[in-house]
């Protein structure tokens, strides 16, 4: 049987069960199977391995993760594809699909419950653009027991947690992916390759979970607070940013003496610090958390 990643059988698909395409929920299915396999691929999933799959819509994705994977767990918000996937999933028995919002889903609970005879674990999706960054940062400040995610998303925006800094994509996003995994591009995927087309190109990213944190935190809440107000406004400074944003005119010597301790020049931009700089000055400021 063809792929299901290919224009005819899509749409042969789409046509039988009079499907439309909901422009709320963001779908756009792809039609190369070629890429289909990059994805997989990039997961390394051996058939000791489970895959959780976040918005496997007709089974493209899924498809291919199932001929690797020996366990694969979807989760499909629109109950208008249960049935497709019930349809086109009907030769893997070992995969299951779950109606049922990710953000909405305990993972470390249905991994413990679900999930525990396997080797190790992937996240893999196709996300739709509106809610990438929400169920991405789910699933790495849960900490879960996963070797990696393996996601599809807008370009933009995946080269906004890629990014380094010093360059005009690297912010609060950037940091906040890469504190909790190391990121890695895979490929970029051209906006032609979907049904229907999306206005933008979109790119592969991996994302192998660390094992700890790159930098040491005193507070890590604190840590990202001062992180998310040093990019509140990216042509201010350092100083105007947290002092308005964080800190207020009381805690203005605080500031003062955490920029000289830590020796970082408060008239720069948050997009040049490393994230080892912004631990410095959040460590420095930590103490006195509660006066802010």
């Amino acid at each position: 049987m063809k792929d299901i990643a290919t224009p005819g059988r899509t749409k042969d698909i789409l046509e039988r069960h009079g499907f439309a395409f909901k422009k709320s929920l963001g779908q756009n299915f792809l039609i190369d199977a070629n890429i289909l396999t990059r994805i997989a691929e990039a997961a390394g999933i051996e058939p000791e391995d489970g895959v959780i799959e976040v918005g496997p819509g007709i089974g493209a994705l899924t498809e291919h993760l199932a001929k690797q994977a020996g366990q694969v767990e979807a989760f499909e918000i629109d109950q208008r594809l249960l049935p497709i996937l019930e349809e086109t999933m009907a030769p893997y028995p070992h995969v299951r699909v779950h109606h049922r919002d990710i953000l909405q889903v305990n993972l470390g609970a249905f991994i413990h419950e679900n999930m525990s005879e396997c080797r190790s674990i992937s996240v893999v999706g196709n996300l739709p653009y509106y809610v990438t960054t929400p169920i991405l940062m789910a699933v790495l400040e849960q900490r879960l027991p996963i070797k990696n995610i393996v996601i599809m998303l807008q370009k933009e925006v995946a080269e906004r947690m890629a990014a380094v800094p010093g360059t005009k994509a690297y912010g609060s996003l950037s940091i906040a992916v890469q504190y909790f995994a190391e990121t890695e591009k895979v490929m970029t995927v051209p906006k032609t390759v979907f049904i229907p087309q999306p206005r933008v190109d979109s790119l592969i990213l991996r994302l192998k979970k660390r094992s700890a944190p790159p930098v040491h935190t005193v507070n890590e809440e604190f840590f990202f607070r001062l992180v998310r107000a040093s990019f509140v406004q990216r042509r201010k400074t350092l100083w105007n940013n947290l002092l308005h944003q964080l800190v207020g005119p009381e805690g203005k010597g605080r500031l003062l003496q955490a920029f000289e301790q830590t020796g970082i020049d408060p008239g720069r931009r948050g997009e040049t610090l490393s994230m080892e700089e912004f631990a410095l000055l959040a460590n420095e400021l930590a103490p006195f958390y509660q006066e802010f």
